[in-house]
């Protein structure tokens, strides 16, 4: 393979390089439902960010669970986390949990819901 192949669409790069080999963001906040919302329009000017940074900043205009950014801007929740982490230290934008969270009785109606497709 070489420098100039191209591999769906776009580079191979892979996860641990987006975040320079980080496996954690430094706040411990990005539960998979929380939501996130951006603060700022644009990220023009600032320093040490990647295009990564820019997708995830333009998914959460409204507020979108971490999930949710994850399969939207197709990355792994991992690296999701660390991104919005950056994001977070730069006051881009705003986590805030779920008002409530599932009971486990609800859950379990939604597994027998499914099991039952």
């Amino acid at each position: 393979m070489t420098d100039n192949e191209w591999v769906d669409d776009g580079p191979l790069v892979r996860p641990y390089a987006l975040v320079r080999g980080r496996t954690r963001a430094r706040q411990d906040v990005f539960d998979l439902v929380a939501f996130v919302v951006a603060m700022v329009d644009t990220l023009h000017g600032w320093v040490r960010t990647e295009p990564e940074h820019a997708t995830l900043l333009a998914l959460c205009r409204l507020p979108i669970s971490v999930s949710e950014l994850s399969a939207g801007a197709n990355l792994p929740i991992g690296v999701v986390r660390v991104l919005l982490g950056d994001l977070l230290d730069m006051g881009a934008i705003r986590v805030r949990e779920p008002v409530e969270r599932p009971t486990a009785q609800l859950i379990k109606e939604v597994l027998v819901g499914l099991q039952a497709l």
